[in-house]
């Protein structure tokens, strides 16, 4: 998932050891906050992007001077943010798009103050990335007043007029793992759940959980769950404290990955890694490294390829910009990789992820001749 944001109405091994060290995952952390920093940067490791080359001229307004466009971000923890980010600057950079960059990492004071700072200068158009609905809908409005461009990405608004919205189907990647669940512990489990309210992405997906659990008669045995700046290490002992309450629990539905991380790791210091399994959602190289552990709880994940997802993002606007978006709210689809899918496939990056799974790279989403996605 991307990270998500404060929001108040809101998817298949190269083992190195036997188990998953909490100063690993601390490590994964603090590198990934490193290169999460706003502003420009490398692409991701393993998220390289090379660019397609166009069949047809750019169309205005991209074929003269670069259009200005302000990408006003609210990441957080994990390598995701990074790749996305990443995605997002070189589908830019095929496009003509001169993109600067803001990051106000978790302080929804700075969104907001640099959403204003963005449409104070006037670029060509907006995107917003996260973030929380109280705070940005009245400077989304201002801008939409204004006449600037915008397109919002997992934001939840309470007015969308003259507004571009995009996200991943939070909806198809919730029931596309949560179907694993159910095929691999059946109907009527003892499960948790570890999640956080108030956050878009993360209220849409519980929609998607309560329902598995009223369908399948599942046992919730225990609810906890936050997110932070340092969501995997917080969540460490939320989920220990549950798991010695109830050592019971068959499977744990963490839908989010920085959360899926910090289950997985309360799991294994239980000794319980044989006994419960955990699904989650997103990927990334750092997630990819849990699950191919040996004997690993995290047995599957939903997502999509958070490159993929900024490309398309910009690619979205790019076609708005151009009067060639036939929509104004955009879904990109997710798949379900299971543990076993990443072994079959020795598949122990998202560009090996890439190779084995074609889809993730969103080739066909919001494309055009002019205007061919990054892979």
């Amino acid at each position: 998932m991307s990270e998500p944001h404060p929001d108040p109405t809101e998817i298949r091994h190269m083992a190195h050891s036997r188990s998953i060290t909490f100063a690993a995952l601390a490590a994964t952390a603090i590198i990934a906050l490193t290169g999460c920093a706003q502003s420009s940067g490398d692409a991701a490791e393993g998220s390289t992007k090379t660019t397609t080359a166009a069949s047809a001229p750019l169309p205005a307004p991209f074929d003269g001077d670069p259009v200005s466009v302000a990408l006003v971000r609210q990441s957080g923890a994990g390598d995701y943010f990074e790749a996305w980010g990443a995605g997002a600057k070189s589908q830019a950079a095929a496009a003509n798009i001169d993109l600067t960059i803001t990051d106000a990492r978790n302080d929804n004071a700075k969104h907001a103050s640099d959403l204003e700072q963005a449409i104070a200068s006037e670029p060509d158009a907006i995107i917003v990335d996260h973030g929380q609905t109280d705070t940005l809908q009245p400077l989304i409005t201002k801008a939409v007043d204004a006449g600037i461009p915008v397109v919002v990405y997992d934001l939840a608004l309470t007015d969308a007029t003259g507004v571009i919205t995009t996200s991943q189907s939070d909806e198809s990647m919730a029931s596309g793992v949560l179907d694993q669940l159910i095929a691999d512990v059946g109907d009527g489990a003892k499960v948790g759940y570890v999640s956080a309210t108030g956050f878009a992405a993360l209220d849409r997906r519980a929609v998607v959980w309560d329902s598995f659990v009223a369908d399948h008669d599942l046992d919730v045995v225990f609810s906890t769950g936050k997110v932070s700046e340092s969501t995997a290490s917080d969540n460490i002992p939320l989920v220990d404290a549950a798991l010695k309450q109830n050592p019971d629990v068959e499977a744990i539905f963490a839908p989010y990955d920085e959360i899926t991380k910090g289950a997985v790791q309360a799991v294994i210091q239980n000794n319980l890694q044989s006994k419960v399994k955990v699904y989650g959602i997103d990927i990334s190289n750092a997630d990819l490294e849990v699950i191919n552990q040996a004997d690993s709880p995290w047995v599957a994940t939903s997502a999509t390829d958070p490159a993929a997802v900024g490309a398309a993002v910009v690619r979205s606007l790019a076609l708005h910009l151009a009067g060639q978006l036939d929509q104004d709210d955009v879904q990109f689809p997710a798949i379900v990789i299971t543990q076993d899918f990443l072994a079959e496939n020795e598949v122990d990056n998202v560009d090996s992820l890439r190779e084995a799974e074609p889809s993730l790279t969103l080739d066909t989403t919001v494309v055009a001749d002019w205007l061919p996605a990054t892979s």
